[in-house]
């Protein structure tokens, strides 16, 4: 049962992985201005864990943040940008002098932007921690791709979507956020990282999970 190579000690070796890759990205994302940083680390770790491929959760993750440091910055501010500007039009709408029929159309579209840009969040950080390609092929692939893997899309809204969901309506689920603050972030990031190792070999097989 306690062999070294149990699942039971497998299950604990992990667990132990995704709490310190937690308190990793709870740390590294504190200043806010590195949280695109801080996620792309956290997504590119978590795909290495998936694939059975880390062998120090501390020294990949260090790793990844150095290296996507500035890229992942950018690409952070980029979506949080593209953010606030969903949010700030949203806010107009309301204000608007026009026909209820025409502002419930508007605030359809804002709502659909909304959440293809929420789609291509959701890949593009993952994408930026494992090919190395400059911003603009990012964003572009990381929507194509959401697109074309329409299934993978709907698999990673849930993962990241439910556990927000439950915390909003059902907080002593999880006992009112401490869950999060333990594994939560780098379990949803691991859940995802498993969808996306799949979607991510169709274009690099070495990438597919062992």
């Amino acid at each position: 049962m306690f062999a070294l190579d149990s699942p039971l000690v497998r299950f604990l070796n992990r667990f132990a992985d995704l709490m310190i890759l937690n308190l990793l990205f709870l740390v590294t994302a504190l200043p806010i201005v590195t949280l695109g940083a801080a996620l792309t680390a956290l997504s590119g770790t978590a795909m290495r864990l998936a694939r059975g491929e880390s062998e120090s959760v501390t020294g990949d993750y260090l790793r990844a943040l150095r290296r996507d440091l500035r890229p992942g910055m950018l690409l952070g501010l980029v979506v949080a940008g593209l953010g606030l500007v969903l949010a700030a039009w949203w806010t107009v709408i309301g204000g608007l002098a026009v026909p209820g029929l025409v502002r419930i159309l508007l605030y359809a579209v804002c709502g659909v932007l909304a959440f293809r840009l929420t789609v291509v969040a959701l890949f593009a950080f993952p994408y930026l921690a494992t090919f190395d390609d400059g911003l603009r092929t990012v964003l572009r692939n990381a929507r194509l791709m959401s697109v074309r893997h329409a299934f993978a899309s709907l698999a990673l809204l849930m993962v990241t979507g439910l556990p927000v969901v439950v915390t909003v309506f059902y907080p002593q689920v999880v006992v009112f956020g401490l869950l999060w603050f333990l594994f939560g972030f780098a379990g949803v990031a691991y859940l995802a990282g498993i969808v996306l190792t799949g979607v991510f070999a169709t274009y690099a097989p070495k990438l597919a999970l062992s």
